[in-house]
């Protein structure tokens, strides 16, 4: 077992299973690139403020760099034989370097050391997660277009409810992703403030530079309070909440996959390349990449809750408790990634069945609404309107007809300032066309949508 970093206090070795219990290594070690990064900052400003010689940062800033790259090659190069990726790189750096080495940690603690590390990742990987979401977003604004045309159900209570073009349903999910990006925006301006200087909780004796360092590294600010600064984790709580919200908008896309592919709806194929089949079964083609999407999202929302529930009851400042942070982090992003990339690639690998649609648009009662909206300009009020047509339906439905079937005495019987004009509100395509209103499901406003959506995106 390496020596500890912080060995000097104890007279006794580590036990064994405390060290196994106690480190961070099997996972933070993901951590290398942002800790170099970290580390290389801090070393040309402690060479600047004179802490140390120019030569010792040439030689340590030579030193980290070649652990890079020789982690980058391999990233089992070194074992798992260190408590966590600071003291890997740090003894390692000792190991090639000599006593120079020693003095980088000057100035700093591991506490905003891995604040700064955590901050890191979790900017890089905003701009990464934001980058997939624009891709399922265009991957819908492609499949709006190219079904400009269908007409289908729009439904509550998973009831048939009203026609809607399907690009304008599909457009909704780009609102949804819209406003993932720009929580994830948001989350980084909390995210990109500097905590290094702020060493254990106390802040430094050493006239430390650290606008130097965040300048460096690209930081917006730096925190104003060293406490507050190695025991925040609002950030990364911000994060995974922006993830479990992006992960429902992603899984209730893919309740509507799953069911819009059952034999029961149909109007959906999933191509044979996205789809798996049984083991027992040969007629089954399952929609198994939807239902795992759904299936994650279970675990992105455990991820928040556990950490929420890790911090609630720490004091200040650093707790042990905060290492947990990192796995439910590290997975979280993983899970976002991966179902971000198979939904994008899924949404290209589908194709809608107009027959099955255009027929689900044609009973159901669809324009019950346009009807009674029609009687509200014969000068009828909308409740009575209401409920006359709720009258019609429930006399449609013991005759087995739609609305558009029933003949102009049997709904004058009704109210007799109905007309044969009335048809016209019957159509479920002349329906979309009368809802041409800002965010409405009229096609001139679904063009629109689809205009400002590809100058969003820049295409």
């Amino acid at each position: 077992m390496s020596q500890k970093v912080w060995g000097g206090r104890f007279k006794e070795e580590t036990d064994a299973l405390v060290s196994r219990f106690n480190a961070s290594i099997g996972f933070d070690r993901r951590l290398y690139a942002q800790d170099i990064e970290g580390s290389m900052a801090h070393c040309r400003m402690l060479a600047k403020q004179e802490i140390i010689t120019g030569d010792e940062a040439a030689l340590i800033l030579e030193a980290l760099g070649e652990i890079k790259r020789e982690i980058d090659r391999d990233d089992s190069a070194f074992d798992n034989d260190y408590e966590d990726i600071h003291s890997l790189v740090e003894k390692v750096l000792v190991e090639k370097i000599g006593p120079a080495g020693e003095k980088l940690h000057t100035g700093r603690s591991r506490n905003d050391q891995v604040a700064l590390d955590v901050r890191l990742y979790v900017r890089d990987t905003i701009h990464v997660v934001i980058d997939l979401i624009k891709e399922a977003q265009l991957a819908l604004v492609k499949l709006a277009e190219k079904n400009f045309a269908l007409i289908m159900p729009g439904y509550t209570h998973l009831q048939r409810a009203q026609p809607v073009l399907l690009a304008h349903h599909l457009l909704a999910y780009y609102e949804m992703f819209k406003r993932d990006v720009e929580r994830f925006q948001e989350t980084l301006k909390r995210t990109n403030v500097m905590p290094l200087g702020s060493a254990a909780l106390a802040g430094s004796t050493f006239e430390l530079n650290r606008k130097m360092v965040a300048k460096e590294l690209g930081f917006e600010t730096i925190s104003e309070n060293s406490i507050d600064a190695v025991s925040d984790r609002d950030f990364v709580l911000e994060f995974l909440f922006n993830v479990s919200v992006l992960m429902m908008h992603l899984s209730r896309l893919s309740e509507e996959l799953v069911i819009w592919s059952s034999q029961e709806f149909g109007f959906v194929t999933i191509s044979d390349a996205f789809s798996t089949g049984s083991s027992i079964m040969p007629q089954k083609k399952n929609p198994d990449l939807p239902e795992l999407i759904r299936g994650k999202t279970g675990r992105a929302y455990g991820h928040l809750i556990s950490l929420l529930t890790t911090m609630k009851g720490l004091p200040l400042a650093y707790n042990k408790d905060m290492q947990e942070d990192k796995e439910a982090l590290f997975d979280a992003t993983d899970t976002a990634k991966i179902c971000l990339e198979v939904m994008s690639r899924l949404l290209g690998e589908i194709s809608f069945n107009s027959e099955r649609l255009k027929a689900a648009t044609e009973c159901g009662f669809l324009v019950a609404t346009d009807f009674a909206d029609y009687l509200v300009r014969k000068g009828i009020t909308f409740r009575e309107s209401h409920e006359i047509v709720g009258r019609i339906v429930l006399f449609a439905v013991d005759q087995e007809k739609e609305l558009h079937e029933l003949t102009l005495d049997e709904m004058k019987g009704f109210e007799r300032r109905i007309d044969k004009d009335v048809y016209e509100w019957l159509d479920p395509a002349l329906s979309l066309k009368r809802r041409n209103i800002p965010g409405g499901t009229g096609p001139d406003m679904v063009k629109k949508c689809l205009i400002k959506a590809k100058r969003e995106l820049k295409i």
